[in-house]
């Protein structure tokens, strides 16, 4: 609650234009990493493979008020690594929470990276925490499983709680 940031509502509902804050959630993940090489010597199913990864912290912004210029280099970091374009991206799992100015924030970034790959590459966006709740330290590992799990059942899912875009954001 002293983060004001709490949804009034009781949904939560990123990128929506009736978003107003995020819903706590409780609940963990877990996942079992090998090398590949391993994992196929030994025959292992193998449900993805981590080809980059992208950490920063935002060098202006803070918790409440983030800045795309450390996601920006998060992201370009994790693509630079993997040897991929996010134009090879059909689903995009983002952390929006269901706050407003964060969402608005995450997707100008994100449509920043692909601006700079292709003007008018269109890929699908969403966020699990509109189903389970903002896990904390379990966020991310909830969305990794959300999209394993996609990919597995070959679906692009929707984001529940979503109606109408964010008056917010910028889509041009």
């Amino acid at each position: 609650a002293q983060l004001r940031a709490l949804s009034v509502s009781g949904r939560c509902s990123p990128f929506d234009n009736k978003a107003d804050g995020l819903v706590v959630g409780e609940g963990g993940c877990a996942f079992g990493l090998k090398r590949l090489t391993d994992a196929l010597n030994h025959g292992d199913t193998i449900f993805g493979v981590i080809a980059g990864i992208g950490l920063s912290n935002d060098r202006e912004g803070n918790l409440l008020l983030p800045a795309s210029e450390g996601q920006l280099r998060a992201m370009r970091s994790a693509y630079e690594q993997a040897h991929w374009s996010p134009l090879e991206v059909s689903l995009f799992e983002c952390h929006a929470t269901g706050t407003p100015v964060g969402d608005s924030v995450e997707f100008a970034s994100l449509r920043e990276l692909l601006r700079e790959a292709k003007p008018n590459h269109s890929a699908v966006i969403g966020s699990v925490k509109s189903t389970v709740g903002h896990l904390l330290t379990g966020a991310g590992s909830a969305g990794l499983a959300k999209v394993l799990l996609a990919i597995q059942n070959k679906i692009l899912p929707p984001t529940a709680n979503f109606q109408a875009p964010s008056a917010k954001m910028n889509y041009n």
